[in-house]
This record gives structure tokens, sequence and C-alpha cells, in this order.
């Protein structure tokens, strides 16, 4: 499918909303979950990744999240996220609403970034509330207790079994339905209720683009329908919009 239609579409189709999901990130050297060789095909969410886990067991969750933050704060934001950030200068992308974690879309630039699964930011006491910076976090792993408390930090990522951020998500949606086109990058649209975004923006009238590795539920609903890198494809479009 030609770069040239996905750059007609955005150009045509203002605003454009950009969706990323995993596929995005790993690009910069960072594992997917959800992939047949990703992380939960090693390791079971309920152990690791659920809200429960980390109730009843939080030293045994961070061991399994510890190296994954520092790996997180030493990649380097890639391609994907550099055109993105450039289309935002340019006034070509309003927003971009993110699965990922890894702050890479704020380090290449992006300044209106929607994280919708929460980020590696920050994390949290569940004792006394006190929010502690990545910064301020990292020096205390791999179990970092509350400075003010002691009680073991919360990472403010989405666990299973926790709601999405209600004002992430509104924003999210309301993005999707204003959106002249929603551009998905690098995500299967499985999980909800982020995969039912681009439902939000065909309902309203605006038009879908998907650049993927791998079919999506929404594939044959796209006016263009991109199987490649993520970061090759989007600084292609960069360059075709007049980058």
């Amino acid at each position: 499918m030609s770069i040239a239609r996905l750059a007609e579409i955005v150009r045509h189709n203002q605003p454009c909303v950009v969706l990323t999901g995993a596929g995005v990130s790993t690009e910069s050297g960072i594992p997917d979950f959800r992939s047949p060789t990703g992380i939960w095909a090693r390791f079971d969410p309920l152990e690791y990744g659920s809200i429960e886990a980390f109730r009843a067991d939080p030293a045994r969750v961070w061991s399994f999240y510890a190296p994954r933050f520092s790996m997180l704060t030493e990649a380097e934001p890639n391609d994907a996220h550099r055109a993105l950030a450039e289309l935002e200068r340019r006034g070509l992308v309003r927003a971009v609403v993110t699965q990922n974690i890894d702050l890479l879309h704020e380090r290449a630039g992006s300044r209106d970034v929607v994280e919708v699964h929460g980020s590696i930011r920050s994390a949290s006491c569940p004792g006394c509330a006190l929010r502690v910076p990545l910064a301020d976090v990292l020096p205390l792993l791999p179990v970092p207790p509350c400075p003010e408390c002691g009680t073991v930090l919360k990472p403010d990522v989405v666990f299973f079994g926790e709601l999405l951020p209600e004002e992430a998500i509104d924003r999210a949606v309301e993005l999707a339905r204003s959106a002249g086109v929603l551009l998905v990058a690098g995500s299967s649209l499985e999980v909800y209720p982020v995969a039912g975004l681009p439902e939000e923006t065909l309902a309203a009238g605006g038009r879908l683009a998907i650049v993927n590795r791998g079919p999506t539920p929404f594939d044959g609903r796209a006016d263009v329908r991109i199987d490649a890198s993520a970061g090759e494809t989007l600084r292609a479009l960069a360059r075709a919009l007049g980058g």
C-alpha cells in the first residue's frame, strides 16, 4: 500500500490523531507483551501483572518490573517517535494516544500525549498516597519502599484488574470522535477499551489508517493498511508530507 495514499489521507482529513501500541516501542528494543514471543508468553500476567498479585506479594511483582524499569529508562526514541513529534510540530498530528508506558513519545518531543495505560513516570504509595517520581524510584529498586511510610510503592502503570485512568480514557475517546483520521501505529487493536477507539472515529464519520505488522480486527474498514515497520513507514510519511 502506497505511502503517498497514506499521506493524502492525513493531509486532507485533519485533524489527525495517532494511536500507538507496542509495535512502535519494539523498534527501540523494548519487548512487547502479547505477541507469541512476547513477555506474557513467558510470564503469567495474573502472577506478575495483576493488581491482585501486587497486593498479595509486591516484592515478587517488583522482581518482574524492576529490570524492565531500568531497561525502559535506557531505551531511546526511534524513527516512529521522532516522525510523530515532527508531524505534531508541523500541525499535521493533533495528539498521540499511546498504550505504551515508556515515555518515549514525550522524550522524542511530542507535546500532547495521552497515556491510557499509565507510565513509568512515577510510582505511588498504596499506604499514604505519596507519588514518587521515577528518578527517585530507581535508587530504591528492586523493591522500592515509600520514603514517607515504608509501604512498597506501586508503579503508576495500569495492572490487570485495574480501571484505566478516567481522565486519560475520556480524552482518548474525545480525540477519536473528533479525528478526521485516526492513524493506528504498532497496535493489533486487541486490548479494550482502547481497541474500541477506531469504532469511535468511524462512527463519527472519520477515516481510519493502520500501520502494523500483522492483522487487526479493523483492517477491512481502514482506508489504508500498511503491514510494515512503524519507524520506516512514519519516517516516509513525514517526508511525503513535506518534511
